[in-house]
């Protein structure tokens, strides 16, 4: 239908450039004539000219729709490259689009660390877990997705600030690439701590609960997988392919993140708050995380349409970081003092999943699990999540 458009459009063009230029012969040369042995006067050099520019202009017109035309063909036959497979090992998505519904449970844990006067304290503080449900809608490479929590639904609760969670993720069968955004809320609990005196009475009358955190990460991770076309990452993690023999591949990939939390002690149980030594006393950790990670990923095809899938990417970063334990103007708010190779942590990347796929429709769950490590002389940070994922969803628009 657009083909036929853009020709429709094009002939009308041309059409009505050639009655402007009859137009305007008619009525700015008179008719005159002119002998075969007479030498051609300057008027009707010009006629000439006029007469051929509209074919000039259809000729034009021409080169340009076969430019699109080649370029299209260029442009798709890169994009088949990116998703060469072996259909052997891996089948091909019949389908352009497909919806999801998830159910997930996202885990978190957050461990603080300090070291003052000689001094050891760490706290374990991590949000009850909240049951998400996430709508998905995808097109082929691309998933986007937008979860909220049944609190925020059926509860109002103001004492609270809900998590938010968005995310953009790109698969093909040599790359992907996930981009998103998480932010956590309020409704934190203390689930662990050391280097504090504090009897067994005064344990179990106790609110640990603790609303005095708030923290928030962004960031984009992409790999590269080098065993492309036996091996589908995708086939488990975006249902985009079926795995139909077993393979495994090696995969490198770079992260970056932003990373953003704010502290309150004041909010700490008293008995915890007056014990605090003062590497404890930060109110806000700032790090920016670039990391690049190897690992092994391998798939299992257990049943017909049923795969199984486990990866572990180890990541060697580097942390750009400030961290203040007051005011943001005084002087002498940081005692976190480092060196360039301190800035050195090891992170983790690792995955798990199982999915049932016929083409048409889905079943399936997995996890995911990141740790990110924040060291210093005198204050280390640890945070770690894993999100649970439950799903169904079908595809559907058949590919021409």
């Amino acid at each position: 239908m657009m083909k036929g458009s853009y020709r429709l459009f094009i002939c009308l063009l041309t059409a009505l450039n050639i009655s402007i230029a009859r137009a305007q012969v008619n009525d700015t040369i008179p008719s005159q004539r002119t002998d075969t042995l007479t030498k051609p006067t300057p008027s009707s050099v010009i006629t000439d000219e006029i007469r051929q520019e509209p074919y000039d202009l259809l000729q034009l017109a021409d080169d340009i729709a076969r430019t699109w035309r080649h370029t299209g063909r260029r442009i798709r036959k890169e994009v088949k490259k990116f998703n060469a497979i072996d259909t052997t090992y891996i089948k091909p998505n019949k389908y352009n689009l497909a919806f999801m519904l998830e159910h997930s449970t996202w885990m978190e844990d957050i461990r603080f660390g300090g070291q003052s006067n000689g001094k050891s304290q760490s706290l374990e503080i991590g949000p009850r877990p909240d049951f998400k449900l996430g709508v998905y809608f995808g097109w082929r490479w691309i998933f986007l997705g937008y979860t909220f929590t049944f609190n925020d639904l059926f509860h109002s609760n103001k004492k609270h600030t809900s998590k938010k969670e968005y995310e953009l993720s790109i698969y093909s069968s040599k790359f992907g690439a996930d981009f998103y955004y998480r932010k956590t809320g309020s409704n934190f609990k203390i689930k662990s701590y050391s280097g504090f005196d504090i009897t067994p009475e005064e344990r179990s009358a106790i609110d640990w609960s603790f609303n005095g955190l708030r923290s928030s990460v962004k960031g984009l991770n992409a790999y590269w997988i080098f065993n492309y076309k036996h091996f589908s990452y995708p086939a488990v993690y975006s249902q985009s392919t079926n795995q139909i023999k077993n393979a495994g591949s090696f995969m490198a990939g770079f992260t970056y993140s932003q990373h953003h939390y704010l502290f309150d002690t004041d909010q700490m149980p008293y008995i915890i708050q007056s014990q605090l030594n003062d590497a404890m006393k930060f109110n806000e950790v700032k790090y920016s995380n670039y990391s690049i990670n190897f690992g092994y990923g391998y798939n299992w095809v257990f049943a017909k349409n049923c795969v199984l899938n486990a990866s572990l990417l180890p990541a060697i970063g580097y942390k750009k970081s400030r961290a203040f334990t007051g005011n943001e103007d005084s002087t002498d708010q940081n005692i976190l003092r480092f060196k360039w190779v301190e800035n050195i942590n090891f992170d983790l990347i690792g995955r798990a999943g199982v999915v049932w796929n016929n083409s048409k429709y889905f079943v399936g769950a997995s996890i995911v699990t990141h740790s990110y490590d924040y060291r210093k002389d005198y204050f280390s940070l640890t945070n770690s999540y894993a999100v649970l994922r439950i799903y169904a969803g079908f595809n559907f628009l058949k590919k021409k």
